[in-house]
Parts: structure tokens; C-alpha cells; sequence
């Protein structure tokens, strides 16, 4: 192959890699990012990483999007509209990352 063609190739490789990516978490299920968060949480929690106030405010940000998505679902006999599902997974991200931000922060449970 020329050169061209190796870049080409790559950037096709990249694409369909990221569209695979992309398809394996829609097909997650949203119970199971539930618990990987709770999980996460949990860990913190064990490893003395989070403090009792920042648990606090994670599983109040959980409940509150499950709280959210509970009331979606009754608006749409059961279903969530593909807006609803990308409002629930912009959240579920911003938990994501607040976990790891307080997880990784100065503030430790004394043990």
C-alpha cells in the first residue's frame, strides 16, 4: 500500500473502531452503569477515598437522575425518547466524572 492508502486505512480503522465503541455502550444496559457507579462509590467509600459529605452528594446525584428517569419513563408509557436517553447519559457522564473527582481529591476519610 502507498502511504496515502496506510493513512487512509488508518483513519477508516479509527472510525470503525470508535462507531464499535459507540454501539457496545449503547448496548449497555443503563442498570448496569447504575451499579459500576454504585460500585465505585462503594469503593471510595472502603478505601477511605470519600468522606461522608461526599457520599452524601454522589448517591444524592444518583437518586435524583434515577428519580429523573423514573419520571421519564411514566411520561412515555415505560420508554425513554432518544432526547430523554442522551439527558440521562449527559448526567450519568457528569456523576462519572464528579466520582473520580472526589475520589482523587486531597479530602480522606480519617480511618
Amino acid at each position: 500500500m502507498k502511504p496515502r492508502n496506510w493513512k487512509l486505512f488508518g483513519i477508516a480503522l479509527f472510525a470503525l473502531s470508535t462507531s464499535m465503541a459507540l454501539a457496545q455502550e449503547s448496548g449497555r444496559t443503563a442498570q448496569n452503569r447504575k451499579y459500576e457507579q454504585q460500585h465505585r462509590i462503594a469503593q471510595g467509600v472502603r478505601s477511605g477515598q470519600l468522606t461522608g459529605r461526599e457520599t452524601r452528594h454522589l448517591e444524592g446525584r444518583e437518586v435524583r437522575i434515577n428519580h429523573e428517569e423514573r419520571h421519564m419513563r411514566a411520561n412515555h408509557d415505560g420508554h425513554l425518547t432518544p432526547a430523554n436517553r442522551a439527558r440521562i447519559q449527559r448526567q450519568q457522564n457528569r456523576t462519572s466524572r464528579a466520582i473520580y473527582n472526589k475520589k482523587h481529591n486531597a479530602a480522606h476519610r480519617p480511618y
